[in-house]
This record gives structure tokens, C-alpha cells and sequence, in this order.
């Protein structure tokens, strides 16, 4: 009888987890609704520079690097296909609309360890902070793990090509000198 009702109680507690596990993702997902998942994708062909397949990792605030956000085609983990162009960034996840990145809302783009529940090798993930379209320059960052590593050099050199000014370090203000 003992057995049982220890059975029973940890049945229950179980699932009162998994339902605040759900209850907590469904309010993610109210919340990130609204939030655009990247940019129109450009009607002119453009120059693919570079490519490579990747596992997409997430993306999270700038701010708040340890809280996934579900935007619309970005909420999970997949396999994915990252195509850097001349005119931006395309994350093709399976399974999902295609996402494109324009040059100009690339902010960041650096090597990462760690990425909420995921941590990797010192620099096995690769880090693309974007502005996020219609949010006042809001940034984002998406992690990417590239699975060929001679991918991984052809990619940031793309990715730095098309975004020099973005990513160019910003002069020393005068008032700091």
C-alpha cells in the first residue's frame, strides 16, 4: 500500500511539472508571437558567397542570453542550411519557412561556447546577433553550430564581407578621450 501511494504522489508531481512546463511555453509563445521571424526574402537572385550545413541552436535577447525566444520558424532546434549571400544571411531550419537576414541588420558576429542548455568546445558555436525588423533596432542572437569546420572559415569571412560596416568596432567617442 506504501508503494502505491508513493507511486501515486510521484505520478502527480510528474505531471504538475509537465503542465507548468506547458503552461510556460504556451505564454512564450503569446509572447514572441508578434515578433517578426527576420525579413522578406529578396525577389532578385543573389550571389551565394557561402554555405554550410548547421545545427541551429537558438535565439535569445541580446539581454537575456539564457531565455529562448519562439519566434515564428525559429522556436526550435533543427538541422538547417545557412546560405550567406551578397545581399545577407538565409537559415533555411527543416522543416520551416526560409529566414533571411539582411547585411544591414547583421550587429554581431563572434565565436560562443555556450548557448542556454547547450555548451560546446571553446568557440564551436558560432554567434550572429541581428536587429530584429519593426522593433526599434532590438538585437537578437541566433547560435549555430557549423558541422564541417572548413565550413566554418568560409562562413565568417562571408558573413564579415557582406557586414564590414556593421561590424567594423565603433571609433572612441571624444568625450571618452
Amino acid at each position: 500500500m506504501a508503494r502505491t501511494l508513493a507511486t501515486v504522489i510521484t505520478v502527480a508531481v510528474l505531471l504538475g511539472l509537465l503542465g507548468l512546463m506547458l503552461r510556460s511555453w504556451r505564454r512564450r509563445s503569446r509572447r514572441d508571437a508578434g515578433l517578426p521571424a527576420g525579413y522578406p526574402l529578396p525577389f532578385d537572385a543573389a550571389v551565394e558567397l557561402a554555405s554550410a550545413a548547421v545545427l541551429y541552436v537558438a535565439t535569445t535577447l541580446r539581454a537575456r542570453p539564457l531565455e529562448r525566444l519562439n519566434i515564428p520558424g525559429l522556436g526550435f532546434r533543427a538541422r538547417a542550411r545557412l546560405t550567406v549571400t551578397d545581399a545577407g544571411v538565409i537559415l533555411a531550419l527543416a522543416g520551416e519557412e526560409a529566414v533571411f537576414i539582411p547585411a544591414s541588420a547583421i550587429a554581431v558576429l563572434e565565436d560562443a561556447t555556450v548557448a542556454i542548455d547547450r555548451v560546446v568546445e571553446t568557440d564551436g558555436l558560432l554567434l550572429l546577433g541581428w536587429r530584429l525588423p519593426g522593433t526599434d533596432g532590438q538585437i537578437v542572437d541566433s547560435y549555430f553550430r557549423i558541422l564541417d569546420p572548413s565550413d566554418r572559415v568560409s562562413v565568417n569571412d562571408a558573413i564579415r564581407t557582406i557586414a564590414a560596416d556593421a561590424l567594423r568596432p565603433a571609433a572612441p567617442d571624444e568625450s571618452e578621450a
